[in-house]
């Protein structure tokens, strides 16, 4: 039966309006909201932010409290209001380094977790209001330099004006070659430092004005310069970020190619995230492609294998064959690129990844074997050639799953390396408990049947029974000594093989269980982390190994007494161009077969109103009221969704658009919803669908109104 509902006339002397319900009004009791200016400096916009999470998140709440219950409140107010107001390009570079600032605070860690994850969660729901080419205008927005003279970034060939050792973890401040050589030093955990004082030194000031006090030449965000939004995320560790779908779409652009910084190979060039357009840009542009660099380390390394095998085989132990003088040869060109790496990342994160710890070890071996292999041929001694063929065979441990790890950027392998890794660590950790008690034991067996057998026997007695032959301490605890030797041989088995085993399998299970939920973002990380470190470098030229032996040999010494100018870097690229040219025919023959070529100045796959340059938005010289600004979209009207027509997106209301957006979240973060989950959304749909028809029937006051059947 239909409901029906009648009108009343309303009361009061002048038949007005009567008062309106509370919800409807746009009142705040809370923290006032930052009101963050387009020209705002970035150490503004940081302070206004930093004022606003200090007030809103005051006690210590998990991610999932902070996006699913009342404790977020505040920051889903403050995503409407930068959705509504603000315009600043650097929005979401700030509330990241806010993110890294609050994550390495040691003091109240509970507080300032809650505080960075709430800065992580105002980033990407500020992200999934815009379009997606929106979103990449803000996220690869770098922040400018301070000085109102900076000009954009230009390539540099080692000793310029920019460091070119310096890329995602270790950008320097630009200017001349004293800034460039502090840089330089500031890699690592100096810079991590660094990064951290900077941030602290403007937010303890952050209750005060400080504008006019504070000097500018003592910009504590200066360390930030010439960074973009993945890159902060990067560097705080903000994972969640990375792992969203816009984000990740971008990320995958820049490891297609399809999203490049370096359009051109010139002296002049400009580094500018920007879409490829094959029709403009340098066939030789592509050679920065983080796909392309991956797969030529591939066949690197698969050469370098050969190589090895090929020496090992031969094995002269008269004289350096021609082999082994290429496999010299590969083993240098390694070490040199590797050493570019490790600048250009730092310490700490170039440490951070698995594979980088196997080119280390890798390193050394072939370091040990050099060694050797010259000091046993120049004196003769065939014990030390022997010796040095036998380190060289360790080089196959790492060697071989280090051509393999190309399947890490598998989802499937990629998210298993995570899980390992944790393992390992909680293993480590576990046998030192393991040698403590393996120490006990073996200093009392050694004492009581020092008459039966000796330290070498002893410990080789108990290393078996600890890995299951535990028959071999019921057969020696006898000869140990008749009266204490069983009962603490039976000791030392149940611990080993009952306690110490059964809890050791048992954590491995936790650990194991425990990461895998969080594995995903683990490998997004990882792989967010390798695409960016492998593009967003200042480096101009970048030269494939063995090709970097070329580089190092002609312009090292050129350095020591000719200045780095354009001369010198046109050198470089003409060198770089004889040397790769037939990769970069591979690489064009390569995307001319598979379409890529076809593509226009715009890509595609991000959709969204589209812009010259890709990664500046449009700034707005004005405020803009409840209504949304034109470059920013709703989630649920925006058209990287989903297409809807101009007369469906006015009906969408506000929380209808809050509900999509949790919907969007569920998707990422949450389990799917269950029916009676569904039911209760669709029926609080139709209750605001009831109150919006109801408001509109009540202010028609000059007829009366007619029945409405529902």
């Amino acid at each position: 039966m239909p409901l029906r509902v009648k009108s009343r006339p309303l009361s009061g002397a002048d038949g007005g309006w009567r008062t309106p319900s509370p919800f409807g009004r746009q009142v705040r009791f809370g923290p006032e909201l930052p009101d963050i200016e387009t020209d705002d400096a970035f150490r503004e916009v940081v302070k206004k932010l930093s004022i606003y999470i200090a007030e809103t998140v005051q006690l210590p709440s998990t991610f999932e409290q902070l996006r699913t219950t009342t404790a977020g409140d505040g920051l889903r107010t403050l995503v409407e209001h930068l959705n509504r107001t603000c315009t600043h390009p650097a929005i979401v570079n700030a509330l990241l380094a806010l993110k890294w600032h609050y994550g390495a605070s040691s003091e109240d860690k509970g507080l300032s977790d809650a505080r960075a994850n709430a800065c992580e969660i105002v980033a990407w729901r500020f992200l999934a209001h815009l379009s997606e080419r929106e979103a990449v205008d803000f996220c690869l927005y770098e922040i400018p330099e301070p000085s109102p003279t900076a000009t954009p970034r230009s390539g540099d060939e080692e000793g310029g004006e920019v460091d070119e050792s310096s890329s995602l973890l270790a950008q320097a401040w630009s200017g001349t070659t004293e800034s460039a050589r502090k840089a330089l030093s500031q890699t690592g955990s100096s810079k991590r430092n660094l990064l951290l004082q900077s941030i602290s030194r403007l937010t303890m000031s952050m209750a005060a004005d400080t504008d006019d006090e504070e000097d500018d030449e003592d910009d504590p965000t200066a360390p930030f310069t010439n960074l973009n939004a993945l890159e902060i995320a990067a560097i705080a560790d903000a994972k969640r970020f990375l792992s969203q779908n816009v984000v990740q779409k971008i990320i995958t652009g820049i490891w297609n190619g399809d999203i490049i910084f370096w359009d051109n190979l010139s002296a002049s060039s400009v580094k500018k995230p920007r879409f490829y357009n094959p029709h403009t840009a340098d066939p030789f542009s592509r050679l920065r492609v983080p796909k392309y660099l991956k797969s030529f380390e591939v066949v690197f390394f698969a050469t370098f294998l050969a190589l090895y095998y090929a020496v090992l085989v031969e094995r002269n132990p008269y004289q350096v064959s021609t082999l082994e003088v290429f496999l010299y040869l590969w083993f240098a060109a390694f070490t040199y690129d590797e050493l570019s790496e490790w600048i250009d990342a730092g310490s700490i994160f170039y440490a951070a990844d698995v594979w980088n710890i196997f080119d280390m070890v890798m390193m050394a071996i072939g370091l040990v074997f050099f060694v050797l292999r010259v000091v046993g041929l120049s004196t003769g001694d065939n014990r030390l050639v022997d010796l040095a063929f036998d380190v060289l065979a360790l080089e196959a441990l790492f060697m071989v799953p280090r051509v393999c790890s190309i399947l890490s950027l598998s989802p499937y392998w990629g998210t298993l390396i995570p899980c390992l890794k944790e393992m390992g660590k909680d293993f480590v950790k576990f046998m030192v408990l393991v040698v403590i008690i393996y120490l006990g034991f073996l200093t009392t067996f050694s004492l009581i049947g020092r008459d039966a057998y000796g330290l070498g026997e002893m410990t080789m007695f108990l290393t078996k029974i600890f890995f299951g032959s535990s028959f071999v301490g019921f057969e020696i605890m006898g000869h140990i000594d008749p009266v204490f030797g069983p009962p603490l041989m039976i000791l030392f088995v149940m611990l080993s093989s009952i306690l110490l085993m059964g809890s050791l399998t048992g954590m491995l299970s936790n650990s194991f269980s425990r990461v895998i939920t969080h594995a995903r973002e683990e490998y997004l990380y990882v792989y967010s982390v390798y695409v960016l470190e492998a593009s967003t470098s200042n480096r101009l030229t970048h030269f494939y190994p063995p090709f970097n032996l070329l580089a190092l040999v002609i312009f090292r010494p050129l350095r020591l007494f000719l200045p780095s100018d354009n001369k010198f870097r046109s050198a470089r690229i003409m060198l770089l161009k004889a040397t790769h040219l037939p990769i970069v025919a591979v690489i064009e023959l390569y995307e001319w077969f598979v379409g890529t070529s076809q593509k226009g100045a715009q890509y595609t796959g991000f959709r969204g109103p589209r812009h010259a340059v890709q990664a500046s938005p449009a700034p707005v010289q004005k405020k803009w009221g409840p209504g949304r600004p034109p470059h920013v979209r709703s989630l649920a009207s925006s058209s990287s969704l989903r297409p809807a027509s101009a007369e469906v997106l006015p009906r969408l209301s506000e929380r209808q658009m809050a509900m999509a957006e949790e919907a969007a979240e569920e998707r990422t973060f949450g389990e799917p919803a269950t029916d009676i989950e569904v039911q209760i959304s669709e029926l609080a749909a139709k209750i605001d669908r009831l109150t919006e028809v109801v408001i509109a029937m009540q202010s028609q006051q000059s007829r009366p109104l007619a029945d409405i059947a529902l």
